[in-house]
């Protein structure tokens, strides 16, 4: 009864935004959110090369390369949770919403990555209990359980109906989705030794794993003969989409260009493991020729 009443009072609620390239709604909390965790960013790069300094030790280098993948990843998001992507996903179609979740799950977190070096994180890991968390949960095991326990919760229509009467929740779902995909992606992009990368092998399975429960999700999603969440069937209508065809495109939309990825991931892996073949075999014809004389030998 109660969550009938919130997809109600939703649906007469929440502001019906003017889909458009144009018009750009924009929700505070995320620029805030942003602000800050780019700030954090900054601050943390100035405080621990002043702190090597100080100690007379080398400072670290944060590249500019670096720099542009993490802003970037912060420019991604603020892209998607605001604006048009946002609208379209908040107020009028699951697609959307999709599109707006692979966008956060898949293109954001290798962006944070890239651009945090180890030596900003390695401080965290001197406290013994961050340090044994992270530990834990970044074993490649659990990263792919945390990842695809999250996705497939979110898209159970009791959690997702409910995330969209509540704008609190909906913020927690994107919040722990974010979470999840950097903990998903740790195997492939870790920047720590301390928590180490998988091997080029073990990447190529885990890619080829990565794919099985998100299909599993995005077909339940595709091949359901009703709307399994009712707060786009109460939504206007966009280019004439139905509810029902609405959400096919969406499963669809999860299931293929997101599985499509990972083998995209499988196969840049796969030529980084050959190439580091190629090279090592290539040092070991050239290593076993015993070095030339310099001298001409006399005979007796």
């Amino acid at each position: 009864m109660w969550f009938g009443l919130g997809i109600v009072m939703y649906a007469v609620v929440h502001p019906v935004a003017q889909v458009g390239w144009t018009l750009w709604t924009i929700h505070w909390s995320t620029v805030i959110g942003l602000a800050a965790l780019g700030g954090i960013y900054a601050w943390g790069a100035r405080y621990l090369v002043a702190r090597a300094r100080l100690a007379g030790t080398e400072p670290p280098v944060l590249r500019r390369g670096q720099q542009v993948a993490f802003f970037s990843g912060l420019l991604v998001i603020f892209l998607s949770l605001n604006g048009p992507l946002h609208d379209l996903s908040d107020t009028y179609l699951f697609s959307a919403h999709m599109v707006q979740h692979l966008v956060l799950a898949l293109a954001v977190p290798p962006l944070l990555l890239v651009g945090t070096p180890g030596w900003m994180l390695r401080p965290f890991l001197a406290n013994a209990k961050i340090g044994a968390i992270a530990r834990a949960i970044t074993k490649p095991t659990r990263c792919f359980i945390i990842f695809n326990v999250v996705i497939s919760l979110w898209h159970l229509p009791p959690m997702y109906n409910t995330a969209m009467a509540y704008h609190p929740i909906h913020i927690v779902q994107h919040l722990t989705l974010l979470v999840a995909s950097v903990l998903m992606w740790w195997p492939f992009l870790s920047p720590l030794p301390e928590l180490p990368r998988l091997s080029y092998p073990g990447q190529m399975l885990y890619c080829f794993l990565m794919v099985i429960p998100m299909s599993i999700v995005a077909i339940y999603i595709a091949m359901a003969d009703h709307v399994l969440y009712p707060a786009y069937s109460i939504a206007p209508r966009v280019w004439d989409i139905t509810p029902l065809s609405d959400q096919q495109i969406g499963g669809l939309i999860m299931w293929i260009p997101g599985g499509l990825l990972f083998y995209v991931v499988m196969s840049v892996v796969f030529f980084k493991w050959a190439g580091r073949d190629t090279d090592t075999t290539a040092g070991a014809q050239v290593d076993w020729r015993p070095p030339r004389p310099t001298q001409p030998v006399s005979r007796p």
